[in-house]
């Protein structure tokens, strides 16, 4: 799960996750939406209303290969540096899951 690649420690409550890394104080976001094997959209309590985050799994039609794709929002002067961040968390997942 989320726990093996995204955060340190995750916990799920009533659709409430709280995330949390090196052992600091937990980010909690609300499940707004969800589909089993397809997607999550989160929501981070501390974000505006009309901000998310999302997971998304999808299947190319021709090749049938997976892949993740993912959405965030990020203010116009932290861009570069959430970008670095989910290139850094989508590597640790490809390294779990065997890849090079």
């Amino acid at each position: 799960g989320l726990q093996e690649w995204f955060a340190d420690k995750v916990d799920e409550w009533e659709n409430v996750y709280s995330f949390s890394w090196s052992g600091g104080v937990p980010d909690k976001a609300d499940v707004l939406d969800k589909e089993e094997d397809k997607f999550i959209r989160f929501h981070w309590h501390h974000s505006d209303k009309n901000e998310y985050f999302e997971f998304r799994i999808e299947k190319t039609e021709i090749s049938n290969q997976t892949i993740l794709v993912i959405k965030d929002f990020a203010e116009k002067n932290e861009i570069k540096d959430q970008s670095q961040l989910w290139g850094y968390q989508i590597k640790d997942l490809f390294h779990r899951l065997g890849g090079a």
